[in-house]
């Protein structure tokens, strides 16, 4: 997600944005939204289907999964 799209959400929920890093901003947030704070803590799979966040948030692979099904 875009840097000024991501400290445009944290002013809308009152969040000083000042000093702080990306995705400790995301965390925070994440609460505002009642959501866990979960963003860059490392997880490698993720139980949030509809995180606006999950795309930016998981491990992208090189490998196609669907293959390793075969």
């Amino acid at each position: 997600m875009n840097k000024n799209v991501v400290i445009e959400l944290a002013r809308r929920y009152f969040i000083a944005d000042v000093g702080m890093s990306m995705p400790n901003l995301i965390r925070k947030i994440q609460v505002a939204q009642g959501n866990p704070q979960c963003f860059a803590t490392g997880k490698l799979s993720c139980d949030q289907a509809p995180c606006p966040w999950r795309e930016d948030c998981l491990p992208r692979s090189d490998v196609d999964d669907s293959r390793l099904a075969a």
